[in-house]
């Protein structure tokens, strides 16, 4: 059968994700007990998959199809995530572009119906990017975070944890975006290290001519301020404490107070201390019983309170702030001040401590169950360095705040009765209050952090409230594959759901992707322009490329360094695969299927047999420990240089119609590469399948996706021929490196002379495959080393040398090795004296450090195989 010479990947991938999609393999299957299941991380419908994501999909689906392979009923669920804030922000921008108009212009009623249809198109497109690549995801179960099955789940959440007093609302420090118009959760806050300025303001002690100076980044929100605090150990201040000081640009009059939160090495050793707009002056003010005073609004404009500064932005207020300082010799002097600013993820807003009134969930008593699931391995990472961090987000977790000043997303299900004052909280409507029977209620305008709904995806899609088929068979699910930024975000807050509410840890394992990097270490950033689409990548080389070429890169614990030249390397490797198939396919005539056995088998047979046995256990290990780029090398070694370079090379002559053996090496073919295509199918999908239906006896109606994965075979495992094989290797190794290094062509012929005591060498096992694969024309053994003869191979009681004779031009050839011995030399020079540099360790990255190191370590070992050459010439 001829499957034509070219790979053109787009036809295959239209055809087989069609059919497999319609023909139900995506689906689990029903009459198998043990499950495998994993819930699809929900992309945000706000924009395209990029390169992680792409990472991510590939190593989901290379588990999905794997375990469906083994046997096991596999559930891999796809979904999508609403995205409050993000969603309605890139809307609104939309609507502005589009329609001319703003939010507050739309009945909320209005907008939310624009924002349902930015999101169906959204979902669509999410959809045909997954697809595009191969994630075989049962489109069946497809959910939403906001669909009505999602809704009526958190709905039950927040209810449930409200009458267990672990949902509360109160007056909080919060994370406040002026632009996006929300509070933010801690977790939802960039910090960026800026440099500012440090501004010393002095304030009057009453009655006195006295001043105290206080160190300030914000002078603008002084107006607000309620106390100056002190460290009650600092001698320095300890006659102030009880004393007032006025308030400059005020009339009010504060307290001095002593606080053990105050820094004594920070500015003057004095603080201000403004409760309603700074988390830790939040703490002192209830500690020491203190006013709070809200000086802005809610877009950072200076309100009522600050008189001639009302109505200011922020940062406007602050200039004048400074300038009426300056006017009334109040401003002692500004430092510059390197400092953390905290940013909106979203916008990039400076974001404002804020006073406000705010739904919170208690993380204390959830923490700690969470922390227990963990130590206890009932869930494990991997790698496990991220439990630390895990570990430690928990041990400082504070009241996380669910309530966000938005429209889109699950409106908190709380109505206030407008008559008596009573709160409602209902997983229904409330028509009537459940104290005094009114119907005048109000629903609260906020909906809840998008995290909220993320939190009980793993058991929500399953179906639960209600006790599913699904929740029964495939919660916990095996695995969830996530990238490390959102452990705090995601991972924990599902952890502590699904013990809470499900009794049960909601996965098994976590496994962290890599961060993927630019070829020279940098994150892929707009700003950089070095991000790479993936779905441009997949337009020029096809799916199965890029799925092999970021499974291969995926080494536990390291960020991937991703060169977009790695992609043609393994969109050749996929060529390698389909041309090997053809030429396989093309050798075939007469093909008759036997049952293998032992005693019609070669030595080179038995060699790729077991070759094929022991990696089918490494790749089966690999993967099972999460250790993709391990399983993904031993599959590119194993087609690519063990069957393709060695084996197939080795049995060309069998392979002609004369051969006396022929069946038995076209079923040692077919039966290797079946195999290989099932074992390479999770990571390279299209191709397998398309590759395997060519195979003899291979049935239309059957597909490779729900093929059973090749299982280890003791009657294929045959060490000692294997032994004498790998030997026949480094000898036709040597023999090409000979030649390499000599400037003699691969394909001329030469003669070889073996020195050996033993009576039977693998020479003489494999004279015909060493002759053919070396291109040796003949054969001698010797007593001695001949003269002028290169050494091409020594081990094990045998050495093989390569009379050099009439090959070269000794003089031409000594000259030209002279000249790299010298280059050599130098190079091991340079980089010992750089690695002898005391200012080059201390200054240089650590990966800078260890390239050179390799660099001297390669030079080395050039010079040492120049010398050992020139020695062999004289």
């Amino acid at each position: 059968m001829d499957i034509g010479k070219r790979y053109t990947p787009h036809e295959l991938e239209k055809k087989w994700y069609a059919r497999w999609k319609d023909e139900g393999a995506f689906q689990p299957s029903k009459d198998k007990n043990e499950s495998f299941s994993i819930v699809i991380p929900p992309p945000n419908i706000t924009g395209k998959l990029h390169m992680g994501h792409a990472l991510n999909l590939t190593i989901q689906d290379i588990l999905t199809r794997y375990k469906r392979m083994k046997g096991l009923s596999t559930l891999w669920l796809p979904g999508e995530d609403h995205a409050g804030i993000a969603t309605q922000h890139v809307v609104e921008k939309s609507l502005i572009q589009t329609e001319g108009k703003r939010r507050s212009q739309y009945s909320r009623e209005e907008f939310l119906k624009k924002v349902w249809e930015w999101a169906d198109t959204y979902k669509g497109h999410i959809r045909e990017q997954i697809m595009a690549l191969g994630c075989s995801v049962d489109w069946t179960r497809e959910r939403f975070t906001f669909d009505e099955g999602l809704s009526r789940a958190v709905r039950k959440v927040f209810v449930q944890l409200y009458n267990e007093s672990l949902i509360y609302k109160g007056k909080y420090i919060v994370n406040w975006c002026p632009s996006c118009g929300t509070v933010l959760a801690d977790d939802e806050v960039e910090h960026v290290d800026e440099t500012g300025k440090l501004y010393y303001v002095k304030y009057p002690i009453k009655n006195s001519d006295r001043f105290i100076t206080v160190a300030t980044t914000r002078p603008e929100t002084m107006l607000g301020d309620v106390a100056l605090a002190v460290n009650p150990s600092d001698q320095r201040f300890k006659e102030l404490v009880g004393k007032m000081v006025v308030l400059p640009l005020t009339e009010r009059e504060i307290p001095v107070i002593a606080d053990p939160y105050v820094d004594k090495e920070f500015g003057t050793g004095v603080v201000k201390i403004t409760p309603a707009h700074d988390p830790n002056d939040y703490q002192v003010g209830i500690r020491q019983g203190l006013q709070m005073i809200q000086i802005m609004d809610n877009t950072a404009k200076m309100n009522e309170l600050c008189g001639k500064y009302a109505g200011m932005d922020r940062y406007t207020a602050r200039k004048e702030i400074l300038k009426d300082l300056e006017e009334m010799g109040l401003l002692e002097k500004i430092e510059p001040h390197k400092h953390s600013v905290g940013h909106c993820y979203r916008c990039d807003t400076t974001v404002e401590p804020f006073l406000m009134d705010q739904w919170f969930v208690r993380m204390k008593p959830l923490a700690e169950k969470a922390k227990e699931v963990v130590k206890s391995k009932k869930t494990v990472f991997h790698p496990e360095r991220w439990e630390k961090i895990y570990y430690n987000w928990l041990d400082e977790i504070r009241d996380w705040c669910i309530s966000r000043q938005l429209w889109w997303g699950h409106r908190i299900p709380v109505w206030y009765c407008q008559d008596c004052g009573h709160i409602n909280v209902s997983e229904e409507d409330v028509v009537s209050c459940a104290k005094c029977g009114s119907k005048n209620l109000k629903q609260d305008e906020d909906v809840l952090d998008t995290w909220f709904s993320s939190a009980l995806w793993p058991f929500s899609t399953m179906g639960w409230p209600d006790r599913t088929q699904d929740l029964e068979k495939f919660y916990p699910t095996s695995v969830l594959v996530t990238a490390f930024d959102i452990i705090f975000f995601w991972v924990a807050r599902m952890i502590m759901m699904g013990e809470k509410v499900m009794g049960q840890e909601p996965f098994k394992d976590v496994y962290i992707t890599p961060l993927v990097r630019d070829k020279n270490g940098r994150k892929m950033s707009k700003s950089l322009g070095n991000g790479i689409d993936p779905l441009e990548v997949i337009e020029q080389y096809g799916t199965d490329p890029i799925r092999f070429t970021l499974a291969i890169l995926a080494a536990q614990g390291r960020d991937i360094k991703l060169d977009p030249a790695s992609f043609e390397t393994y969109s050749k490797f996929s060529n390698k695969i389909w041309n090997a198939t053809r030429f396989i396919l093309l050798n075939l005539d007469g093909y008759e299927k036997i049952e293998l056995q032992p005693k019609d088998l070669r030595i080179e047979d038995k060699w790729i047999l077991t070759r094929m046995n022991q990696t089918i256990e490494k790749v089966s290990s690999a993967i099972d420990s999460f250790d993709f780029n391990i399983a993904a090398k031993e599959l590119y070694d194993f087609f690519w240089y063990e069957l393709c370079d060695w084996y197939i090379e080795a049995v060309k002559e069998r392979l002609k119609s004369e051969s006396p053996d022929r069946t038995s090496v076209q079923n040692t073919l077919v039966k290797v590469l079946d195999s290989s295509l099932k074992l390479m199918h999770p990571f390279m999908p299209f191709l397998t399948e398309e590759l395997w239906h060519a195979l003899p006896g291979i049935g239309e109606e059957q597909m490779i996706i729900s093929a059973l994965w090749p299982q280890y075979d003791e009657k294929f495992s045959f060490e000692d021929e294997t032994s004498v094989f790998s030997k026949a290797m480094e000898v036709v190794r040597g023999i090409r490196n000979v030649k390499a290094e000599m400037n003699i062509l691969q394909t001329k012929s030469v003669d070889i002379k073996y020195v050996s005591d033993h009576k039977e060498t693998v020479i003489d096992q494999m004279k015909e495959q060493i002759m053919r694969l070396g291109f040796v024309s003949k054969i001698e053994r010797s007593q001695a080393k001949p003269s002028r003869a290169a050494t091409a191979y020594v081990g094990e009681g045998m050495e093989v040398y390569i009379p050099l004779g009439e090959l070269i031009d000794f003089d031409a050839e000594k000259e030209r090795l002279e000249k790299a011995k010298e280059k050599a030399l130098k190079d091991v020079e340079k980089y010992q004296k750089k690695l002898q540099n005391k200012d080059f360790l201390e200054r240089a990255e650590e990966e800078v450090i260890e390239e050179t190191r390799t660099k001297l370590e390669d030079s080395q070992s050039q010079y040492d195989k120049v010398l050992k050459i020139l020695q062999e010439l004289t």
